[in-house]
């Protein structure tokens, strides 16, 4: 089976634009080889709360379970117990260059305006790369904002292979075709994207969000004064938007939706959207607090970091040998 890498930072609540995302990877677990993995190595490339990040640790793997990934199917693991991405990630440091890092757009957005920049930051797609030519990746599902970075996984996978020889699988984006209706934008400003860091909370709907949280955003989302329902991702970003939600919730086509809503207006529109988004929501928010009361998701967590210990020592062991390490 072609294997499948993706990762997943545990800070901030996962949002339903990475609910969406999140929901590909369960289609892809009886297809392919998956490896799942809660990035949490990456996530102090920034300061963290130690205690708060051990929590979200937890809960971001609790949810992956919730959502409808199958540990007997997929490979569910924590970054930092697999001491192999560190090492293979101090490896491709010294393949990788100064000029290609300082040209990633993640880090110019992310270091802009900050009086110290941590090295962390600078090197982490070094990292994100260690991360996965470590299992043999294939296929890396990723987003257009991430792109930049799986070339420069590839580049610096052949760059090796070049030299050493065959050692890296050179992995391919997995990227969904963005059409529209596929792209959850922000709420409260429908021109951007919904982000974990903007700071209103009616900006976004989180899936541990509580009923009345996630009415409250809804009712209050941006639309226009019009009072007509269209999909127009210019003139009226708003509600299409809000048809963007629906679709991706129910499964109705947007045309439908506009010819269901059509005369409707915005409050009718939002009082079902609101129906729509708890009723798949909710559930998941009971399994989620299922898992944890029950402490099987430290068993799952265990599994997944033996099974990827399993795969990732044999591909490092040859990256020892490439370079001339003493391996025995």
């Amino acid at each position: 089976m072609k294997r499948v890498f993706s990762g997943v930072q545990p800070t901030g609540q996962i949002h339903l634009g990475n609910y969406i995302t999140m929901k590909n990877f369960v289609k892809q677990q009886d297809e392919k080889d998956c490896l799942y993995c809660v990035v949490d190595m990456h996530s102090i490339t920034l300061p963290q709360d130690p205690e708060t990040l051990r929590k979200s640790i937890i809960e971001l793997a609790a949810l992956y379970v919730a959502i409808g990934l199958d540990p007997n199917k997929v490979t569910l693991f924590i970054q930092s117990q697999v001491a192999a991405h560190a090492e293979l990630a101090w490896i491709l440091n010294c393949f990788s260059y100064m000029g290609e890092l300082s040209r990633m757009t993640q880090f110019k957005d992310k270091s802009e305006g900050k009086q110290v920049v941590t090295t962390g930051l600078f090197t982490y797609p070094v990292l994100m790369a260690a991360d996965i030519l470590l299992y043999d990746t294939h296929y890396v599902p990723v987003g257009n904002d991430q792109k930049q970075h799986i070339e420069l996984t590839r580049d610096i996978a052949n760059r090796f292979n070049n030299r050493f020889g065959e050692i890296f699988v050179v992995p391919e984006p997995m990227i969904a075709k963005v059409e529209d209706g596929a792209r959850i934008m922000s709420l409260d400003d429908p021109t951007l994207k919904m982000s974990k860091s903007n700071p209103n909370p009616h900006s976004k709907i989180t899936l541990l969000d509580s009923m009345a949280q996630i009415k409250k955003s809804i009712m209050r989302a941006t639309t226009d004064s019009e009072a007509i329902i269209k999909y127009d991702l210019t003139e009226k970003a708003g509600v299409s938007n809000l048809l963007t939600i629906y679709s991706q919730f129910s499964g109705d086509s947007i045309p439908s939706l506009v010819e269901k809503y059509e005369g409707q207006g915005y409050g009718t529109l939002k009082k079902d959207l609101v129906e729509v988004v708890t009723a798949e929501l909710e559930p998941i928010q009971n399994k989620f607090h299922q898992i944890l009361q029950s402490g099987d998701i430290y068993d799952v967590l265990k599994q997944g970091r033996n099974r990827a210990t399993e795969i990732a020592t044999p591909v490092l062991d040859r990256v020892k040998q490439a370079v001339g390490f003493v391996t025995y």
